[in-house]
């Protein structure tokens, strides 16, 4: 759903567990209903209707303080401001920053809501998971939320939802916060914009639910995947109702031979078959692509590794070539087995 470590910017420091699909959703809210609202073991969370006055206006002050750190470019004050494990490696944050820096230069941002999430204890917590606000029978309702985060060093968060809105359009800034003493440091930091190639999300489901009427599986899923991303904000650890519907919707089209949930698949290209690891949609410059990322055994010879691209975007949309009809072109990106990369890009009418 969200791109690899070779492109993403900013995370933060802690590991983050994929979003759930519905059945798990509903497993969570049957756990709430039987043994308490809003814990999941030693976790626990409120919303910011639960808050106390103070609490919650410290940690929306702090969540500002950062937004304006960052609408001014002044990544050292957002560093000198965060955790210690974070501020040892902040590159990805300066790096978000700054590629977003027309996006928030200027920018008005109000604070959509805000969580606090208690993981207070003695140990680390391995799959933390939090839930907050009001479950039903079905699962979630309009204003909770779930929470996933892995090896989650003892306590308290707060996860705190911006949206900022300039003549460039609407940037979700999202921030996680975690407590030292009284002030409220960085632990990490989500900045999305509110479009995709020039589209909200809502523009993304209406394609999505066109392409599965037309029988277009593979365009459909890839849709919704995109559709889920800017619901979610890009924060694949969390959920909501909002997107356990849309997790819902998809899996009449979630493929089998897409690389989905982790799990790789194969895709034969002549007489070689390559391992794909992941293929979702991705913006460079204006266009909507299709990304795909696959693993082989070295990328120092730099002509095999384009030609090994080259086969590889080749047998894709050979194989469905229904992504015609929905991307502007396809980049491939080899990673070996050292961690290195070599990427291709494509634009459809040259895939021949």
């Amino acid at each position: 759903m969200a791109p690899n470590s070779l492109k993403v910017k900013a995370e933060s420091p802690m590991k983050l567990a994929p979003m759930r699909p519905r059945a798990f959703a509903l497993w969570l809210a049957w756990f709430t209903l039987a043994f308490g609202s809003a814990h999941a073991g030693a976790q626990s969370c409120q919303t910011s209707t639960e808050l106390e006055d103070a609490t919650r206006t410290a940690i929306t002050s702090a969540g500002q303080r950062f937004f304006d750190m960052a609408s001014k470019g002044d990544a050292a004050s957002m560093r000198q401001n965060a955790v210690p494990n974070l501020a040892s490696d902040f590159a990805g944050i300066e790096a978000t920053v700054k590629d977003h820096q027309q996006d928030l230069s200027g920018a008005q941002a109000s604070v959509k809501t805000v969580y606090l999430l208690d993981a207070t204890g003695a140990e680390p917590a391995q799959q933390a998971e939090f839930l907050c606000g009001v479950f039903g029978k079905n699962g979630q309702n309009a204003g909770s939320a779930a929470f996933y985060l892995n090896d989650l060093a003892p306590g308290k968060y707060s996860v705190v939802l911006l949206d900022a809105t300039s003549s460039r359009g609407k940037t979700m800034f999202s921030e996680i916060l975690m407590q030292v003493g009284t002030d409220w440091k960085l632990a990490g930091l989500y900045v999305k914009s509110g479009q995709v190639a020039g589209h909200d999300s809502d523009w993304f489901l209406d394609h999505a639910r066109q392409y599965k009427a037309k029988g277009q599986s593979h365009n459909a899923w890839l849709f919704y995947v995109q559709t889920i991303d800017l619901v979610s904000r890009g924060m694949r650890f969390m959920s909501s109702l909002a997107t356990d519907k849309l997790y819902d919707e998809a899996q009449s089209v979630q493929p089998t031979d897409l690389p989905v949930a982790g799990k790789t698949v194969d895709l034969a290209a002549g007489t070689t078959t390559y391992k794909v690891s992941a293929v979702y949609p991705w913006t460079i410059g204006s266009d909507l692509e299709l990304f795909v990322k696959y693993h082989v055994a070295d990328v120092s010879n730099s002509n095999q590794s384009y030609q090994d691209n080259v086969a590889v975007i080749k047998a894709l949309v050979t194989k469905f070539p229904e992504l015609r009809d929905a991307f502007a072109g396809v980049e491939a990106i080899a990673i070996d087995n050292s961690g290195r990369d070599y990427g291709t890009l494509l634009a459809m009418k040259d895939i021949k």
